[in-house]
């Protein structure tokens, strides 16, 4: 490559990154404002939710057109080349992280003020803001390029699927013991099955980051779920 070349090749790179910690910051803003439906049921809020969702869809989509870009006239190698693929696939790993959220925010609408969620609400926003804070980290990672940091996150998610079993488990209790509140406790249900399913997707970035950084998967990347360990599957989203 030509002197020229490879400064705007490092321009395209910074760009890349910068349309990351931006896609980053909407999904935690997105994320964080769907758990806030869930007590407050405000439908303003909850179309805020699912309306931003489509911003995230944009930015992916850009960042994917200029990676793809970046490969085919650029050709990088190495190190060059995994960051740009890291770049894409954290991308993609962002959009999923919104679709999640505007599918919470549509759950809140639908409860209507049910029974269960005050009840619970306690044990929601906790996990909620667990996965939150893992969304954080791991961005806060990608940022640095911190790969201690990224697999401090990646060694932790063992940590959502406990608190997704503890919820799981109330939720059940409370539909057996009432029948009246099975449509509300379905309901939330499917909202802590799609934040744990963040959180999955805030585990896929951390792996990401870390071959990013060094050329080598993280070892058992292929993690078992404490769900299977628990031998029990809960609700699709």
């Amino acid at each position: 490559m030509t002197e020229h070349t490879v400064t705007a090749y490092g321009q395209e790179l910074s760009a890349l990154k910068a349309d990351i910690v931006r896609m980053g910051g909407l999904a935690v803003a997105q994320v964080n404002a769907a758990v806030a439906t869930i007590t407050s049921q405000d439908p303003t809020l909850i179309q805020s939710v699912v309306d931003q969702d489509a911003q995230l869809d944009i930015l992916e989509a850009e960042t994917e057109q200029l990676a793809v870009r970046m490969i085919a006239l650029r050709q990088p190698v190495a190190q060059d080349l995994r960051h740009t693929l890291a770049a894409m696939r954290i991308a993609n790993n962002l959009e999923r992280c919104g679709d999640l959220a505007k599918n919470i925010a549509r759950r809140a609408a639908l409860m209507g003020g049910a029974e269960p969620t005050s009840i619970l609400s306690g044990s929601m926003e906790r996990m909620g803001q667990l996965v939150i804070s893992r969304l954080m980290q791991v961005l806060s990672a990608y940022e640095a390029q911190d790969d201690v940091a990224a697999t401090d996150v990646w060694s932790r998610d063992r940590e959502i699927d406990q608190q997704y079993d503890s919820l799981f488990r109330e939720l059940v209790t409370y539909m057996m013991g009432d029948p009246r509140t099975i449509g509300a406790c379905a309901h939330l249900l499917f909202v802590a099955k799609n934040l744990e399913r963040i959180g999955d997707h805030a585990t896929n970035i951390a792996e990401l980051i870390h071959y990013e950084i060094t050329g080598d998967p993280l070892p058992g990347t292929h993690r078992p779920r404490w769900d299977a360990l628990q031998n029990r599957s809960g609700p699709s989203a």
